[in-house]
């Protein structure tokens, strides 16, 4: 009999298994970019567990195994910044990190009052930029890091949420 997958809030207990699923998922984004020095590989376990008190961060479990993990906070202006979609690669491609974006943006225009969503991916991320347009975001800028790096800025807002939901 299979496990199926639940989404929930992320607990202080979650906060290693968390920071150990960011490390495995980013090294493919390392990869790509030539650049293992990026945040996600070498945040250190006291500032995930700040952003699990200062933000929203739900995960994905099978059984007790963390395999999905996002974050997000919404700023004074109500734009919610969606950060660190992660899923654990032997569960991509089963529509997990597009439950889990849709399941951050319910509870982010629900509990915190988000009137937009806004985040971003490097520019040659094509799954993760697939992944967002289909979920109807819309590139808003692109910011070059260095010769390696773009920042390519998403944005929707909550009504455009509400509609692709329900699509």
């Amino acid at each position: 009999m299979g496990m199926s997958v639940t989404i929930s809030a992320a607990a202080e207990q979650d906060a290693e298994q968390i920071l150990k699923l960011q490390f495995l998922c980013y090294q493919s984004e390392a990869e790509l970019y030539g650049d293992y020095s990026i945040e996600p590989l070498t945040q250190p376990l006291d500032s995930l567990k700040a952003e699990l008190t200062d933000g929203t961060v739900l995960v994905a479990r099978l059984g007790d195994e963390v395999v999905a993990s996002v974050r997000g906070s919404v700023g004074a202006d109500g734009t919610a910044r969606i950060d660190k979609l992660i899923v654990h690669p032997r569960m991509q491609r089963h529509g997990l990190g597009g439950r889990l974006l849709d399941a951050i943006e319910s509870r982010l225009a629900a509990d915190a009052g988000a009137k937009s969503f806004q985040l971003f991916t490097g520019h040659r991320s094509d799954r993760n930029l697939r992944l967002y347009r289909k979920h109807g975001y819309e590139p808003v800028a692109t910011e070059r890091v260095d010769e390696r790096l773009s920042l390519v800025t998403l944005a929707k807002d909550v009504q455009a949420s509400a509609f692709v939901a329900s699509a």
